[in-house]
């Protein structure tokens, strides 16, 4: 997303994936897109003065030699950020207040700023929420194996295989034993591919689905709480974002209990502005741009601004 100081939004570009553990073709994916943006916005690299990359899979300092290498263009000279997408996710939902924004998609990730200011995330204590797309249909892909099904699994059991175009679970155990698909990229895409299957049959009450989702939830819950408890307020904004987290049946299940929280009182608060505009907002304050009312109004203009 290409913007000028006043918040108006001059062009917009979607590419692959920008994380090299998902596509080998991520730095050419990034550069690409920014040059294309440009072109689009009518304007050069020359004209921009500053730009954050909200990066997945830019976990700590061991990451910064790929990362670095996105953003790449020859000519591009101005102020950088790179910083993990859960950061311009926060920007976009939360403006930067104190808060905790649960991603769930694609990838999985909580991420909290404090009062002060701290940024925390579920990752800095070695925590994880196995509850990205992926993770959900592996789990119900695995109970189905090992045969923890009823008569309420029996659509979502076909569904499976039907994925995977098979007749039989034994044809599945089969596949199973040769690892699905042998790229690990193409493995995970495609079992990201079969996750709304799962969350769907949730919803239709399969039993099967509901604990994979259940599971997937409580991890989730296990997180906030545990960045909650360096907040100093009782009460705490928190976002939700991505497929995964705003899926009909793990929302509810999600929201259910954020209402009884043990370590905090939770408000549940939709995000304001869509990652990819926190990202300019970001930019925005790199250059030290007052972020005003009528900014902040024009962002929002734009169809891809809203989350």
């Amino acid at each position: 997303m290409v913007a000028d100081f006043k918040g108006n939004v001059l062009s917009y570009i979607e590419k692959g994936s920008s994380s090299l553990h998902k596509d080998l073709q991520a730095s050419h994916n990034v550069r690409r897109s920014i040059e294309e943006a440009l072109s689009q916005a009518g304007s050069n690299v020359k004209q921009v003065r500053a730009l954050t990359a909200g990066i997945a899979g830019y976990d700590n300092e061991s990451d910064l030699e790929w990362v670095h290498s996105l953003t790449e263009v020859e000519g591009l000279d101005c102020l950088k950020a790179h910083v993990n997408d859960a950061v311009i996710a926060h920007s976009g939902a939360l403006l930067t207040e104190p808060g905790i924004v649960v991603i769930s998609g694609t990838g999985s990730i909580i991420h909290a700023v404090t009062e002060d200011g701290r940024q925390i995330r579920n990752y800095d204590l070695h925590h994880y929420a196995a509850s990205a797309a992926r993770f959900l249909a592996y789990d119900a892909t695995f109970e189905l194996l090992a045969g923890n099904i009823d008569d309420s699994d029996e659509e979502l059991a076909s569904d499976i295989l039907e994925f995977w175009n098979l007749s039989s679970v034994k044809e599945l155990s089969q596949i199973a034993l040769r690892g699905f698909v042998a790229d690990k990229r193409e493995r995970n895409r495609r079992f990201g591919e079969l996750a709304p299957t799962i969350t769907k049959a949730a919803v239709q009450n399969s039993q099967l689905a509901q604990i994979v989702c259940d599971r997937a939830v409580h991890q989730i819950m296990v997180g906030v709480e545990i960045l909650a408890s360096y907040f100093s307020n009782r009460e705490i904004k928190v976002s939700l974002i991505g497929s995964v987290i705003n899926s009909e049946y793990i929302q509810q299940g999600l929201v259910s209990r954020l209402i009884v929280g043990k370590n905090r009182r939770y408000q549940l608060t939709q995000p304001t502005f869509s990652p990819v505009a926190g990202a300019v907002l970001l930019a925005l304050k790199q250059f030290e741009t007052s972020i005003e009312p009528g900014l902040l109004h024009n962002l929002s203009l734009h169809p891809h601004s809203k989350v």
